[in-house]
């Protein structure tokens, strides 16, 4: 499969979870606000590694991912129906602080410039 293609899948995938998220109802899910990192999909599209991020912190990402996990059947279905690719990925959710490790280098950077 030619780069660019594999890139604009997964770009598409990473836009249709984004959506599928929004739609979901779990509390786990909806009370945090989560942000998609990073996708990752296998070249043979049998899976994807979903790296996702809260504005709370690494525990309210990992809580997050519970809900996110307890909906994979649902959120794989979705994406089936919306890519309409041969194989759908099945995705495998991981929490990250990287929305966090970014709001603190940001106020590090700002404190070194007020010095």
């Amino acid at each position: 499969m030619p780069g660019h293609k594999f890139e604009r899948i997964t770009e598409d995938v990473k836009r249709e979870l984004t959506a599928i998220f929004r739609e979901l109802k779990d509390p786990r899910v909806t009370q945090s606000m989560i942000s998609i990192v990073k996708v990752d999909v296998s070249r043979d599209l049998s899976f994807c590694k979903v790296y996702v991020s809260a504005m709370g912190g690494i525990e309210m990402a990992k809580e997050a991912v519970l809900g996110l996990k307890s909906a994979t059947g649902f959120i794989r279905h979705e994406l089936g129906e919306r890519l309409k690719l041969r194989n759908t990925p099945a995705p495998a959710f991981f929490a990250t602080d990287s929305i966090e490790y970014g709001a603190d280098l940001f106020k590090k950077l700002e404190r070194l410039k007020d010095s």
